[in-house]
């Protein structure tokens, strides 16, 4: 049988572990939201156009 402080070390180490599947979950699910909204509701000419402009903000030449 396992001592009252092999459990305590246990559910300690368990804690992080718990806390970085959920930070990784949220995150995956809002970058498949916005994936999502841009892919599925977003125009495209608004699309076109943060592309152009991000070309710009890089000094790409597109023109």
């Amino acid at each position: 049988m396992k001592s009252a402080t092999a459990v305590q070390r246990q559910s300690a180490a368990r804690a992080p572990l718990a806390a970085k599947r959920i930070a990784g979950a949220s995150l995956a699910l809002i970058l498949g939201l916005g994936l999502l909204t841009v892919g599925g509701f977003a125009s495209g000419d608004l699309l076109h156009d943060a592309a152009h402009d991000g070309r710009h903000s890089f000094a790409f030449p597109c023109h």
